[in-house]
Parts: C-alpha cells; sequence; structure tokens
C-alpha cells in the first residue's frame, strides 16, 4: 500500500506547543531587562539530532514479519544563564518511510510485530534549569534523566522517540566526589507517544504514565576500588496502583590494573522491591547482579549474571529502565515472567579498523522454577565518522525453550549529531 503521510497537521500543531512551553517558561522567570538578559538568549546552543533507521522483526507465530523504516528529528535550543535561569526547548519528529508494515502501536497495524517506532511529532523537553546556588542545578518541566546504567531510571534512547519525565530535579556536588540527585516525577512520556492506548507486555499506560514517585541517587567515587551508588525510587503511579513500587538498593563498579596494560572490570548490585502505597498486592522480591570482566585497549570480556526474583504472581520490574539493553536485543523480557528472570550472559567486545564490534550471549532461565526459557545472541558494528555521524547493524536471535517464541530482529542505522 502506498505510503500516505500528512506531515502538515502535526507540525502545524508542534510549533504552538513550543510557542506555549516558552510562554511559561518565560513567566516563570524574573524580569529581565538589559543586555545581559539578550546575551544569555541568543548566545544559547542549539542542537540538531537526525536518524534513519530500518528495523526488522521475524516472529514464530502468527503475526507478519515486520519491517520499519523511519527517519527521526531532534531539534533543540538551550539557552545561556542569567542570573542562575536558563531554559531547553526541544521537538522530535518521526516520519515513516514508505509503506509502514509494522504494528507501532498507533497505526492499528495488529497483524504485524511490533516496532515501537510510531509517527509522533511532540515536545520531547521543555524546562526551566537554576543554577544560582553553589554545586547546584534545579530543573522543573519536561527532562532527560539517566542514572548509573540506566537498569532503573533512564531515556531508552535507542527507541527513536525517547524517553522523557515531567519532573523537578535536584543534582548537587557540594560533597567530595560525591553527586546527590534527588527528583519528584509527575508524568513519564513513554516511547509509544501520547497516542498510542495498545496495551503493550502487562504494562497498560503505554503513552504516558502518571505518577507522584520520589527518587534518590547518591554517588560516591573517593573509593580507589571504584564507585559506591546508593538509591531508593518511590513510584506511586496514578492510574495503574499494581505498578507501584518502591524498591532500594546499592551498587558498586570498579576497575583495577591488573597486569601490563590489561585492567579488572566488577561490578555488583542489590536491590530489594515491594508494594509501595496504593499497591493492592504485599511482597517482597530481589535483584542482584554480578559481572566481572578483562579489559585491554578496545578490547573486552564480560560475564555477568542478572537475577530478578518472581514468586510465580508477582516479579522485580523495572519500568522506568532502558529496558533495551538489558535480558537481550530482541526485547523478550521487557517485563520480568511472574517466575522471575535468571540471565547469564557472556559479552566480548573488539574494534578492527575503527569499526566497534560486539557480541553476547545469554542463557535464560526462571528463578521460580528454574525453567529454561530460552537463549540468544547479540551482534553489533558501528562505525562512528568524524565525530558527529555513526553507522551501525546490529542483529539479535532469540531461541525459545519454554518461554515466548523465536525471534529474530535486524537493525541497520545512521545518524548525525549537531
Amino acid at each position: 500500500m502506498p505510503h500516505r503521510l500528512s506531515i502538515a497537521p502535526s507540525c502545524a500543531r508542534f510549533p504552538r506547543q513550543l510557542m506555549q512551553v516558552a510562554a511559561l517558561s518565560t513567566l516563570a522567570l524574573p524580569a529581565f531587562a538589559g543586555d545581559s538578559f539578550m546575551d544569555a538568549l541568543t548566545g544559547g546552543k542549539p542542537s540538531l539530532d537526525v536518524r534513519y533507521r530500518y528495523e526488522s522483526v521475524d516472529q514464530n507465530n502468527a503475526l507478519k514479519n515486520a519491517d520499519a523504516s523511519t527517519l527521526r528529528l531532534r531539534f533543540g535550543y538551550e539557552t545561556g544563564e542569567y542570573k542562575g535561569f536558563g531554559v531547553m526547548l526541544e521537538g522530535e519528529h518521526l516520519s515513516v518511510i514508505g509503506d509502514d508494515d509494522y504494528n507501532s502501536t498507533t497505526n492499528k497495524k495488529a497483524t504485524y510485530s511490533i516496532v515501537a517506532d510510531p509517527e509522533f511529532t511532540e515536545v520531547n523537553q521543555a524546562y526551566l534549569s537554576f543554577s544560582g546556588l553553589p554545586n547546584t542545578k534545579l530543573k522543573y518541566g519536561r527532562q532527560r534523566i539517566v542514572l548509573d546504567n540506566q537498569r532503573f531510571i533512564g531515556n531508552v534512547g535507542w527507541r527513536q522517540n525517547e524517553q522523557t519525565f515531567d519532573a523537578f530535579t535536584v543534582v548537587n556536588k557540594s560533597l567530595p566526589a560525591t553527586t546527590i540527585t534527588a527528583g519528584y516525577i509527575y508524568n513519564v512520556n513513554r516511547v509509544f507517544s501520547h497516542h498510542s492506548k495498545v496495551p503493550v507486555a502487562t504494562f497498560a499506560n503505554v503513552g504516558k504514565a502518571k505518577m507522584s514517585s520520589p527518587i534518590l541517587n547518591i554517588s560516591y567515587k573517593g573509593f580507589s576500588a571504584g564507585e559506591i551508588v546508593g538509591y531508593g525510587y518511590f513510584l506511586d503511579y496514578e492510574d495503574f496502583a499494581t505498578n507501584s513500587t518502591q524498591t532500594i538498593g546499592l551498587r558498586f563498579k570498579g576497575e583495577q590494573p591488573v597486569f601490563t596494560g590489561y585492567k579488572a572490570l566488577y561490578t555488583a548490585e542489590y536491590a530489594q522491591q515491594s508494594d509501595y502505597k496504593s499497591n493492592p498486592a504485599s511482597y517482597d522480591v530481589d535483584y542482584y547482579l554480578f559481572e566481572g570482566g578483562l579489559a585491554k585497549g578496545v578490547h573486552s570480556v564480560k560475564l555477568g549474571y542478572e537475577f530478578l526474583e518472581g514468586n510465580g504472581v508477582k516479579s522485580f520490574q523495572t519500568p522506568l529502565a532502558t529496558l533495551h539493553a538489558f535480558n537481550g536485543w530482541a526485547d523478550v523480557f521487557l517485563a520480568t515472567p511472574a517466575n522471575g528472570l535468571k540471565d547469564t550472559y557472556l559479552g566480548v567486545g573488539s574494534a578492527v579498523y575503527g569499526v566497534k564490534l560486539d557480541a553476547v550471549y545469554h542463557d535464560y532461565r526462571a528463578d521460580r522454577t528454574s525453567a529454561r526459557y530460552g537463549t540468544e545472541w547479540n551482534l553489533q558494528a558501528t562505525k562512528p565518522i568524524a565525530k558527529k555521524y555513526l553507522v551501525g547493524i546490529k542483529y539479535a536471535d532469540y531461541n525459545a525453550k519454554g518461554f515466548a517464541v523465536d525471534t529474530e530482529k535486524v537493525w541497520l542505522w545512521a545518524e548525525a549529531k549537531f
């Protein structure tokens, strides 16, 4: 079927959205006057991020194979500061190139496999910042939040529509070698866009997730052995109480030289999750991660074990994570199964003629029954060009043994950032 894309209506709305956000941000500022304010306004930093991607999905089920060819444009402007205040505005638009032979969750093509890259035009970031306090940065509004390795809170940058948060955040670095990040999230803008109404996996609030959620993350890098992080994430969902959880954990990551040219890599993490606020369930489940490796220059090898407990009814979940980065690129385990998940993986990385190469093998099993879920191969090659450009190819092959279905995915992409 020929591609029919009506950009004009959405693009007509988008400038009005930006103007409204800009007007609100300006009203929030003190009354400005003088050249210094104009210098801050005109001396800011524009940004442009363009990414084309082709993604194919082949699943061993009744769904048709998906083929998604999309172009994402992200453009923004961050002002300079005046008396500590600044404003950031950023918009995103995605177009389908050719036929949309995939289920984007908004195009009503449910007979195809899902590729969660819907057509959209949205405000990606729009926040007011203040840095007038010593060693402190405050932000209020729609913003990108990325903490640690993004296992609990991330921007899902792999998808064409990244995840951002409507929140108030404070980052303080007053104490030696310490970064304290505290915040209050009142809405999550998920990758499916605000128009998506179709439940994905077990997470029903697809496009938006309204919440009242305090977060705290404290990082200390004063130890020679590595960085230690303590965190607490208290997610209180407004409309989906069964997803409300509190998670408290501790993470340690570091590296040490072991012999000439080589360094040892190690990570250990533990967290406990339980019901929170109006969640009708009552449960406690654990998470832990152990990872060790060896690296020399561009070459590395890592062996890891990630455990997400499940009791047969409830399991450890991380709905605000950059989930694609964990438990395989085939995205079979975006929601942890009720019986939990044990992921044992081996990864190697290298580079040849400037091409970065990565390969990871996963073995998945249940926590509660120890049943085999399946295995997966992940392969990737990326090539940076002149610092501003990148091309890549990526492959995921999930072989089902007792959970989900065989799944193959292939990606080709090119991006430019200015």
